[in-house]
Formats: C-alpha cells, structure tokens, sequence
C-alpha cells in the first residue's frame, strides 16, 4: 500500500478507512512506512496505513469544480 500511496503525494484525495467507516480527504503530502500524512485547511492529520483500504483522487465534476456529494 506505502507505494501505492506515494502515487498521491500532492494530489487531493479521498483515504478510506475501516475504522467506523470513515473517509479523509485533503491533500497528500508524505507517506511513510505506517502512515500517511495530509493536509486539509492548512492542518495535518497522520493516518495509520494499516487501517487505509482505499485511496482515490477527489472526483471533479464537468464544471471543473470538486463534487460536494461522493456517492460509493
């Protein structure tokens, strides 16, 4: 997953995880061996990436603007 992951550095996304479910999204600045740092409004949350089950950029609609609903 770490090199899976180091695709995204730099790139808005979307982190899945499945710990309750919960989604992260912002940009992805570093990924180390156990975790994925991003960066959302200016603050910095670390992710475990043992608990990521997906990765994705964040959908863009045709306008060009970013989506206010994902639905998966």
């Amino acid at each position: 997953m770490k090199e899976l992951a180091t695709r995204f550095i730099g790139k808005d996304c979307v982190i899945y995880a499945f710990d309750n479910g919960h989604q992260y999204t912002g940009v992805i600045k570093e990924v180390t061996d156990g975790a994925i740092l991003v960066e959302k409004e200016g603050k910095q949350e670390a992710i475990n990436l043992d608990f990521v089950i997906r990765i994705r950029e964040y959908p863009i609609g045709k306008n060009g603007k970013k989506k206010s609903v994902i639905l998966d």
